[in-house]
């Protein structure tokens, strides 16, 4: 909501005002509202969120913008079973 009570008229004006308020509390320059939500979604789907529960969280509407997180999260997962598997038979 924006100092007067009323919802931001758009993601950008969000965003902008997001910005100011990190350069205010002397926070980096990567202390960004998308940078943030980026490393949340990551976070996760580290965690083992779905496709369908990271949408849910942010309210996407396409899955293939999910799946950006979830595959990256899977791959790892998968990668990590797999050499626990081949550890173990040796």
């Amino acid at each position: 909501m924006t100092s007067t009570g009323k919802p931001f008229s758009s993601g950008a004006s969000f965003a902008n005002w997001f910005a100011k308020q990190c350069k205010a509390a002397g926070l980096p320059d990567e202390c960004r509202a998308h940078r943030l939500r980026k490393a949340s979604a990551t976070i996760a789907a580290d965690e083992g969120a779905t496709a369908h529960e990271v949408m849910a969280i942010y309210g996407w509407t396409r899955l293939a913008m999910a799946e950006v997180y979830t595959k990256e999260a899977d791959k790892k997962r998968l990668a990590k079973a797999a050499s626990e598997r081949l550890a173990n038979r040796m």
